[in-house]
């Protein structure tokens, strides 16, 4: 190996090597289109108090509406629930939510703590198509999301079905869990 065509070789293989290192890493699958755009959020915003803003340097949210947001997540229906998937082929809650709104070029946070810190804060009583619900299901503070598709429902991938499906908020167990909710658009 001490030949200089084999150091040669060598250091190609190893610099095509570091390339793929270097690379950004991306869930399987698709990528939402356009791809988010970083939002950069001022200050902490739990459920509940002021709304995130955009940056003034930030290019402007995608301008999709609570419909065409909505309809996007109910495209999704009976695809499999997965811990962590953020594609469709399998999603956890918050991974639906932020591809749904990552393909209308809307950039959200990947975790369900952190997308209910974005946005302005909705009374239940207001909620529109393509809000964002936050329930409390396995400890304290919001730990599930969905999206409000219109009337009663919304949208979400819950691991107790193993599939997204659509539920109403009336229903006792989401009423009863239910902590609060964002308008992101």
């Amino acid at each position: 190996m001490g030949s200089k065509p084999m150091r040669a070789l060598l250091m190609v293989v190893l610099a095509l090597g570091a390339t793929g290192c270097a690379a950004p890493l991306a869930a399987p699958g698709p990528t939402p289109h356009p791809f988010p755009r970083p939002i950069e959020k001022r200050g902490p915003d739990p459920i509940g108090t002021e709304s995130a803003t955009v940056a003034d340097s930030a290019t402007p949210l995608g301008t999709a509406g609570g419909y065409e947001i909505s309809g996007t997540a109910l495209r999704f229906r009976g695809v499999p629930y997965r811990d962590g998937g953020a594609d469709p082929n399998g999603f956890d809650c918050s991974g639906l939510v932020w591809y749904v709104f990552g393909s209308h070029g809307v950039a959200l946070p990947r975790t369900v703590s952190d997308q209910a810190r974005w946005g302005e804060k909705v009374d239940g009583a207001d909620l529109r198509p393509g809000d964002l619900v936050f329930f409390s299901t396995v400890a304290p503070g919001p730990t599930h999301v969905g999206i409000v598709i219109g009337g009663d429902s919304f949208v979400h991938a819950p691991s107790s079905s193993g599939v997204v499906r659509v539920e109403r908020l009336s229903a006792s167990y989401w009423a009863s869990r239910f902590v609060g909710a964002r308008r992101v658009n």
